[in-house]
């Protein structure tokens, strides 16, 4: 499964997400949604690095340029260089 635990963390908050009755019970399992898409993504970009995608080519699929792939995502990685 792509991303495992955090996978099925995204899964467990949509189930619950789905399952509340009223607006502020939605809200605790939106949290944990946002933080989980969050942790899911950075995951991924993580493994693009790993298999050799450049900022460049991140960036892109963002819309974002080199640069700013690097700041939205470069802080959050396991200090990896450029």
């Amino acid at each position: 499964m792509i991303g495992g635990a955090h996978a099925k963390r995204l899964a467990k908050a949509l189930d619950d997400l789905q399952a509340a009755k009223t607006p502020a019970a939605r809200l605790e399992p939106m949290r944990r949604l946002r933080e989980a898409v969050d942790k899911l993504e950075q995951a991924q970009i993580d493994a693009a690095r790993d298999a050799g995608l450049t900022w460049s080519e991140i960036g892109a699929v963002y819309g974002l340029s080199k640069q700013g792939a690097q700041q939205r995502f470069r802080t959050r990685q396991r200090g990896k260089s450029t």
